[in-house]
């Protein structure tokens, strides 16, 4: 084709073709694989500091001013024969426990209410619990301490578990999920005459297994690692839990390396829920029947 006199024709530079999608997917994920790698290497970091600490003779220099002499199990022990560490740890079961189990009861409850029924004052009731995510805990210290104290709740289990099930974000969370379940569901078992406390029982429930499992995960984590209420309430020794006896252990005569060993004894019912509900949670979603 000719082109007219006094006009150039514009040259198209030459791009490289396109490389593969098929050539790039590889690399891209073996890059993806190793970015992920070092993050969780880096996540492990904190843990393996205070393992080596933990490990490290008691009185010794460690890191990370030098690495230890040597490796050994004395402070696990030594934690283990101080008196109260076996019941500080076994205030924390109670607490955690029970409060994992009373939480994911009446939150599961509330939020069946909340998403498959309608009563005066629905809305209200449902912001205003809300509402009290925006309020911290330390706020609340005060009021609940004078109410615990009232009602001779103080330096007692129930004293300390109590105040922690009006779990507003548990409720939240269980709320968007039954909310998403098939209203058919509820209406054919209503239809077969059954009573909301059996729909409840063999239809919420089951469905709910996996949130159910997660909010477990975390309810049993913050109520184990919890350090501000328990402190307020106990009173004594015996009454304490084990972050708040770790805690007072730092100020009495007793090392690093056995304040250390003590929290990573801490750390081992943490991970032996988190592998049983994670393993559970997989088992709950791929028999559940609900996709999405």
């Amino acid at each position: 084709m000719t082109t007219a006199p006094g006009l150039v024709r514009p040259v198209r530079p030459r791009t490289a073709p396109a490389e593969p999608t098929a050539a790039r997917s590889p690399r891209r994920q073996i890059g993806l694989i190793i970015t992920l790698t070092v993050l969780s290497l880096l996540t492990l970091a904190p843990f393996a500091v205070m393992m080596i600490v933990a490990l490290s003779p008691a009185g010794e220099p460690t890191i990370p001013h030098q690495w230890p002499s040597r490796l050994t199990f004395e402070n696990l022990q030594s934690v283990f024969s101080q008196q109260g560490f076996l019941r500080w740890t076994l205030n924390s079961a109670i607490y955690a426990v029970s409060t994992v189990v009373l939480i994911l009861l009446t939150a599961s409850m509330a939020g069946y209410a909340f998403a498959k029924k309608r009563f005066p004052g629905h809305n209200i009731v449902m912001w205003s619990m809300l509402a009290m995510l925006m309020v911290p805990m330390q706020v609340l210290l005060i009021p609940y301490f004078v109410m615990m104290n009232n009602l001779g709740g103080v330096n007692t289990y129930w004293g300390l578990i109590v105040p922690s099930l009006a779990n507003a974000q548990a409720v939240f969370l269980l709320r968007q999920f039954i909310a998403e379940l098939p209203d058919e569901l509820f209406e054919a078992a209503t239809l077969d005459g059954a009573s909301e406390w059996r729909i409840y029982v063999q239809l919420v429930l089951p469905l709910c297994k996996p949130i159910l499992a997660t909010l477990g995960i975390f309810v049993f984590l913050w109520h184990w690692n919890d350090f501000i209420w328990p402190l307020v309430i106990t009173q004594s020794a015996e009454m304490q839990v084990l972050t708040v006896g770790l805690a007072s252990m730092r100020g009495a005569n007793v090392s690093q390396a056995e304040v250390m060993s003590g929290a990573a004894i801490s750390v081992v019912p943490c991970l032996i829920v988190f592998a049983f509900a994670q393993r559970y949670l997989i088992n709950s979603i791929a028999s559940s029947g609900l996709k999405g």
